[in-house]
């Protein structure tokens, strides 16, 4: 038999979120926004705190809702992930938004200070990476790491996007895996019997030709 044993599984197999490179950029830019608004912003009369707390929550929480329910439909997985993204582009918004509002610099090719936080951010994902930063950077620095995170994310959910379609299109979703796996049963199942029929059957003649031969004996 050459069934793949692929066939049989329902659950398909993923990455752990906590391992996802994107989940750890994103939680450590939740802290980093939670810590930015708590210093910077007023802590009443200003709708952009929680928006910005929110959007940054509603990132990391949907990578990990996304990928709990990947294991078993990948059409929902790339549902939260979706929204995942569409939150992390509301936090890039906010931090852009701060920068010009404020006239403070926003860090570009050319900055000077700009290769230097792409190469930090680039190489570090973690938050224990971000965390001693936290009360030492001001607000621009902050703005721009936060600027820089939300990009990083965007590009890594969207890779990752892109792999996950290509997977529900070769493999289909929860439906598709388990008729497979029942296909993938009844093949075994049927192909075991036969195999028993053939092996009875060859008894069955064997038994033939020892009371053939007894009888001679006998005779």
């Amino acid at each position: 038999m050459d069934n793949n044993p692929n066939d049989h599984k329902v659950l398909r197999s993923h990455t752990n979120w906590k391992d996802l490179f994107f989940y750890q950029k994103a939680d450590a830019l939740y802290q980093l926004t939670f810590s930015f608004c708590d210093r910077f912003l007023p802590e009443y009369g200003d709708r952009t705190v929680d928006q910005m707390v929110q959007a940054a929550r509603s990132g990391k929480q949907n990578i990990i809702e996304g990928s709990e329910d990947g294991l078993t439909s990948t059409e929902m997985e790339l549902k939260l992930l979706n929204v995942a993204r569409a939150s992390v582009h509301e936090l890039r918004e906010d931090y852009r938004d701060y920068l010009v509002s404020r006239h403070l610099n926003h860090w570009r090719k050319g900055n000077p200070r700009y290769a230097a936080m792409q190469q930090f951010t680039s190489q570090h994902n973690r938050l224990e990476d971000y965390q001693p930063y936290f009360t030492k950077w001001n607000d621009e620095e902050m703005a721009n790491i936060g600027y820089a995170l939300c990009c990083q994310v965007d590009a890594l959910m969207n890779g990752y996007l892109e792999k996950l379609e290509r997977t529900f299109v070769e493999e289909g979703g929860i439906k598709e895996r388990m008729h497979r796996a029942r296909t993938g049963y009844r093949q075994e199942q049927d192909a075991r019997l036969k195999l028993l029929e053939a092996e009875n059957a060859q008894l069955k003649q064997k038994i033939q030709e020892l009371e053939q031969i007894i009888a001679r004996l006998k005779g």
